[in-house]
């Protein structure tokens, strides 16, 4: 088992002040809590203050039905923004993919590694192209075409299909449709993308032969909160790689999509883990 299963995780965002740390630290010590890990981040520019707190879930006082009413007084002290993560049971990570399946594949097999410590109970995808990809994992995998003038319905089959599997967070493992406000507002800051890092310099379809073109050094990826403006959400991730002008277009794809399954892989295992907070559009990411 995990040892994420067995950890309490604290994330808490306010305004900056003094007495934060002790508050907190001391409240965990009252409540027999042994803490494992503690990070924190001020952000002079707009006077707030971030921290990741993981408990050791054995020995603390407190229950999920418990907790809440303890802690109050300290959070309505520095009012507070805070959730709090029991590590059981895990979050169900669902996959939306279109026709490329390499970052699908790449998730599964972190799963089926323990390297993701998640459920991932449905795949989705606009395409049949990786349903053998996704059976062979064990994952019940589901088409949903999207043609002219049905992608409003297509996204509420598509939203029914993930109510229906409890997901946590929806990952974009290549979903290569535009998602409505109205999705994302269903999964706000749940929604996890990956693309490559051309943007928005070469856009379109074709940006590896554009990049090709223009004889580009560095290829990269990043992985992105989805937002209702387009590949502008609040970044978690990002890498990149030096290219040459020996690098066909072949070689720039294959190292793209390199790129994509790691940062993807990264993003994903940062938020299940609840090792980001989301302010400004920018993302506090204790790694």
């Amino acid at each position: 088992m995990s040892a994420m299963r067995n950890t309490i995780r604290l994330l808490i965002a306010c305004r900056d002040a003094r007495g934060i740390v002790a508050a907190v630290t001391t409240f965990v010590a009252e409540q027999g809590g042994n803490l494992l890990d503690a990070d924190q981040h001020t952000d002079p520019d707009h006077g707030e203050f971030f921290m990741r707190v993981a408990i050791e879930r054995a020995g603390f006082a407190l229950t999920p039905d418990t907790f809440d009413a303890a802690w109050q007084p300290v959070a309505r002290r520095f009012d507070m923004q805070w959730s709090i993560h029991w590590g059981q049971p895990v979050k169900r990570v669902a996959i939306l993919v279109s026709k490329h399946g390499h970052c699908l594949s790449d998730l599964l097999w972190r799963r089926r590694s323990g390297e993701l410590d998640v459920e991932i109970p449905i795949v989705i995808s606009n395409h049949p192209d990786t349903a053998d990809i996704a059976r062979e994992a064990g994952v019940p995998f589901e088409a949903r075409p999207v043609m002219p003038g049905t992608k409003a319905a297509q996204e509420r089959e598509v939203l029914a299909l993930l109510a229906a599997a409890r997901a946590d967070v929806v990952v974009l493992a290549r979903y290569m449709q535009v998602l409505s406000p109205d999705f994302v507002r269903h999964y706000p800051h749940r929604i996890i993308n990956i693309h490559h890092s051309f943007l928005p310099a070469f856009a379109g379809g074709a940006p590896y032969r554009q990049a090709y073109e223009r004889g580009v050094k560095m290829i990269g990826a990043t992985s992105h909160y989805v937002t209702e403006q387009l590949d502008a959400g609040p970044i978690i991730a990002q890498d990149a790689a030096p290219t040459s002008h020996r690098d066909t277009i072949a070689d720039l794809i294959r190292k793209g999509r390199d790129l994509e399954r790691m940062v993807l892989a990264r993003a994903v295992r940062l938020h299940v883990e609840d090792r980001i907070l989301v302010s400004q559009n920018k993302t506090v990411v204790f790694e």
